[in-house]
């Protein structure tokens, strides 16, 4: 359905009460900018920002609606991706690669990432609402995983299932942070995240595929064909893992020798 006149500005009046925020946030920080700074330098009223953003910490944390959507279409019923894991490891790619567009199409700068960690940082309420955030999105992903098992929402399994696949947001942000730090050019930077949400990914995959069965089904071999895979990965990633340690240690092991040329 096309988008109607009133529906594109009332989109577009929330994206400069968002962008404007932001921006004085990371120009002043966070405690030093009210609400109605906000309102005033978009030009409306303090009543109209809350209309669209019902607290001062939803301003700058302001895709929790768009990531609720995403969990709920990735995750419920009508998703056409069996595994949940695999279903959210696609979305989550898909953000990330939206993130890195954005930042290129509109002139700005992936590495603004770091302002915004050190604004979130910065301020105690908004670690909080971050907190609360990611608590949210979990009970949206265990909720949509339920529906498609057929089990209770807060039972274990869809609990934990859920807390671990979320955690790939997690893992993306802080990966975006490093990169942020140490990448060259956003092209890199993107395909960094990317390799930590494919390998964090592939972890999750191989511990709960019993229960991602449950949310797609009992007989489904491809899924089962997935999790040996990802199964297969994680042991290589063990064992590379393992030989490094073991070279490391032998190499400390021969500097300590009586004789040797180490310090």
């Amino acid at each position: 359905m096309a988008e109607g006149l009133r529906e594109r500005k009332k989109r577009q009046t929330r994206q400069q009460i968002s962008d404007t925020a932001t921006a004085l946030f990371f120009e002043r920080g966070f405690d030093a900018v009210r609400v109605v700074d906000v309102a005033a330098a978009c030009g409306v009223s303090e009543k109209t920002v809350y209309n669209y953003f019902p607290t001062k910490e939803s301003l700058l944390l302001d895709r929790e609606a768009h990531l609720s959507d995403m969990l709920r279409e990735a995750l419920g019923p009508a998703t056409l991706i069996a595994s949940p894991i695999e279903a959210v490891k696609q979305a989550f790619i898909a953000e990330i690669g939206a993130f890195f567009d954005r930042s290129g199409t509109a002139g700005g700068d992936f590495r603004q990432v770091l302002r915004l960690a050190e604004v979130i940082e910065s301020s105690p309420s908004l670690r909080a609402a971050q907190r609360d955030m990611m608590d949210r999105l979990a009970e949206v992903a265990a909720e949509a995983m339920a529906r498609r098992a057929g089990v209770d929402p807060l039972d274990p399994a869809p609990q934990i299932a859920a807390t671990a696949i979320t955690g790939l947001w997690a893992v993306a942000f802080r990966a975006l942070r490093r990169e942020a730090k140490t990448a060259t050019d956003a092209a890199a930077a993107r395909a960094a995240v990317v390799a930590d949400i494919e390998q964090a990914a592939s972890l999750l995959e191989t511990g709960l595929w019993s229960f991602a069965l449950l949310v797609q089904g009992h007989d489904d071999p491809d899924h089962l064909a997935r999790a040996a895979r990802a199964c297969d990965r994680s042991r290589e990633q063990v064992l590379t893992r393992l030989r490094r340690a073991r070279d490391t240690w032998a190499g400390a092991r021969h500097a300590d020798a009586p004789g040797s040329s180490g310090p």
